[in-house]
């Protein structure tokens, strides 16, 4: 039998890896577990370091300025949930033997600038060239920062009550990737001019301005913990989020928010935009209270942010609520986009 694509299951990583992380050392605060974008290490001065990581990207098909944006917005976006901007960061480059020195310097010069226009320091890493090397993963890479302990968010931290807002759209990356990978199919089916917008919404895969403007210049303390949306779409998004805060959730299905252009090339290649990857959009929990101050930090930057539902506690469950009927919300574990975009390909979509 083989084995799903994507990420683990929850159950094997809950079951298996979270209990086999070497040596338990007291001052993890917050250590590996399903849902959790970031790890939170005590430091002295009541300050922590928060650490993610991620796969890099080098996408021949979107070309060498794209796959650079996805390497460091991706892992920008899973620190951006913390409430703050990524500072440090290391990457890993195993790149294949045929890939040309012009094309790394190309390459590599998207990278440093991508990160130099978030504030950000590569402190080192590794680079090599690998025989055999085809995958669009080139590697990985660890952000890191030095945070003030009463002010670092994690997925942890919501609580039943909070309400729950959606930055932007669903499926943001997964409409903008297909289209580019497939512009006659895109353009012959819908058109020119969605086509472009598609295109262009592949630079709204950053959540990072989200994250800060939730949060404010001086830390809105109604913000409880944020989620980016990866893999699974914004339903899986939630669900992760009420699973590491230990909470239920009511959603309203008809406020989730599925801008025109990602429905409509999301119908073109049979996906449902809900549960696809959908980088880009940022997961919001606050207090109810706060919740309308924080939809106008977004909104005065022309970002739009939707109230989708509200944490409950454990016992209550997850549930989607669409008109009368309510039913429970279940985590895909793979995401359809890999199986749409492979079966575009090979049905010779250009």
């Amino acid at each position: 039998m083989s084995k799903p694509i994507g990420k683990i299951d929850e159950a094997f990583l809950e079951t298996f890896i979270a209990s086999r992380c070497g040596k338990d050392r007291p001052e993890i605060l917050v250590k590996p577990g399903f849902g959790r974008d970031v790890s939170l290490i005590a430091l002295p001065g009541r300050q922590v370091m928060a650490l993610t990581s991620d796969p890099l990207s080098l996408i021949p098909g979107l070309g060498l300025e794209e796959s650079a944006w996805l390497s460091v917005h991706l892992m920008a976006n899973d620190m951006a949930t913390t409430g703050f901007a990524p500072q440090y960061g290391q990457f890993v480059l195993n790149l294949p033997a045929s890939f040309s020195r012009e094309d790394f310097n190309r390459y590599w010069e998207y990278i440093h600038s991508f990160c130099r226009k978030i504030g950000l320091a590569i402190t080192g890493g590794h680079t090599g060239f690998i025989e055999g090397q085809h995958s669009t993963i080139a590697g990985g890479g660890t952000f890191i920062s030095i945070l003030p302990e009463d002010r670092a968010l994690t997925a942890t931290k919501a609580r039943a009550g909070d309400v729950l807002l959606v930055s932007k759209s669903a499926a943001i990356s997964s409409a903008a990737i297909l289209a580019m990978s497939f512009p006659e199919t895109t353009q012959n089916k819908l058109g020119k001019e969605i086509y472009q917008q598609a295109c262009a919404s592949f630079y709204d895969t950053s959540s990072l301005q989200d994250a800060l403007l939730a949060v404010g210049e001086e830390g809105d303390a109604s913000v409880t913990a944020m989620h980016d949306v990866t893999e699974g779409g914004l339903l899986g998004a939630i669900y992760e989020l009420t699973k590491a805060a230990g909470c239920g959730v009511l959603l309203h299905k008809e406020q989730l928010p599925v801008g025109p252009v990602q429905a409509a090339v999301c119908g073109l290649f049979e996906l449902d935009p809900l549960q696809s990857i959908g980088a880009g959009s940022m997961i919001i929990a606050c207090k109810e209270s706060g919740a309308a101050a924080v939809q106008s930090r977004l909104e005065s930057a022309g970002i739009p942010c939707t109230q989708v539902g509200k944490l409950t506690s454990a016992e209550d469950g997850t549930y989607l609520q669409q008109g009368d009927r309510k039913e429970p919300l279940v985590y895909q574990q793979t995401d359809p986009y890999w199986a749409a975009y492979l079966n575009a390909y090979n049905l010779g979509k250009k």
